[in-house]
């Protein structure tokens, strides 16, 4: 590959356009704002300009709305024939944000082999990990991993906007893990859902059941019918016990099975530095830590920072921790 056509300079077509430039590979970058092009020229991504003739290969990286009519205007004016999505602005972009990600190609019987090695190639360059599908069975894993996710915690957060200020005080990490997502830009998932209606609606339906029999066993534990409480404690069971199921597939650090890490609990001030000053002294115990999630304490300049590691080293990082003067909690 020498020669790369971007179209769509957001975080996706920047990131790409990144990692094919620094392979040497010319890139050329159009956008529909030609300023966010010379942004991303700017990083050294390419040259904010169109190429003169084909190029080896194209990125459309636009909303899903705009993928089809833009990649058939490039090929119409001769200038490409290739694929992608954008997400945001070309200054969160990264030469390594596909490393170890997967990446999905979905060729037809119709595909050219050269288009396709040509896709596996950049999947490569990124250090992606490729993933052949069907376009369908494509649609219907996204739904289940990414488009109904969304939906379910845009639904919890709504449910926030008119509570009692009191109860938006209560919330804590468990609230902030499923809501999470809830910030995402509107449009852009307006675009992408409606690519993709239908397998989205039936995994919602699916949980709508669910909810529908969930209802049902709450309700069930308000009886003052011995047998109907015991119904409804079997039916919050069941729904517990095959989300514990579920969630014991979802891969772990670096698309590896999850491990159950031990959770180190440390009280940190809210002043710059602080979560330099606590890593480094992990590292100084020869401690890596697998994951961190931080909770703030509400109306203090405090927070709790969790720490995630292996059982094996959480001894070893307790002990460190509290030698260099850090509060920990149980």
């Amino acid at each position: 590959m020498r020669t790369a056509l971007v179209i769509g300079t957001g975080l996706i077509g920047t990131s790409a356009a990144l990692v094919l430039a620094g392979r040497g590979v010319r890139v050329h970058l159009v956008d529909h704002d030609p300023a966010q092009a010379r942004t991303a020229a700017a990083l050294g991504a390419g040259y904010d300009e169109e190429p003169e003739s084909t190029v080896d290969l194209a990125i459309v990286a636009v909303p899903p709305a705009h993928t089809a009519p833009t990649l058939a205007d490039a090929m119409r004016r001769g200038l490409a024939r290739g694929a992608g999505r954008e997400s945001s602005g070309p200054l969160a972009a990264t030469a390594d944000l596909f490393e170890g990600r997967p990446w999905v190609l979905t060729p037809t019987r119709d595909s050219d082999t050269e288009v396709l090695n040509l896709a596996l190639e950049l999947v490569a360059l990124c250090r992606a990990v490729p993933i052949v599908m069907d376009a369908d069975a494509h649609d219907r894993a996204v739904a289940l991993v990414s488009h109904t996710p969304q939906l379910l915690s845009s639904m919890v957060a709504a449910r926030l906007r008119d509570a009692d200020d009191t109860a938006v005080r209560l919330c804590g990490q468990g609230i902030r893990d499923v809501t999470r997502i809830a910030a995402s830009d509107p449009r852009m998932w307006i675009d992408i859902l409606a690519a993709n209606p239908g397998p989205v609606a039936d995994v919602l339906a699916a949980v709508a059941a669910d909810l529908d029999e969930t209802v049902r066993s709450l309700r069930a534990l308000q009886s003052a019918d011995e047998t109907k409480r015991a119904e409804g404690t079997a039916g919050i069971d069941d729904v517990l016990r095959r989300g514990n199921a579920g969630r014991v597939r979802v891969p772990g650090k670096h698309g590896a099975a999850p491990t159950a890490y031990e959770t180190v609990r440390v009280l940190i001030g809210d002043q710059p530095g602080e979560l330099a000053r606590i890593f480094a002294d992990a590292g100084r115990a020869a401690v890596n830590i697998e994951d961190v999630r931080i909770e703030h304490a509400n109306g203090q300049q405090a927070g709790l920072i969790q720490l995630m590691v292996e059982p094996q080293a959480a001894p070893a990082l307790t002990a460190a921790l509290r030698e260099r003067g850090w509060s920990l909690r149980t």
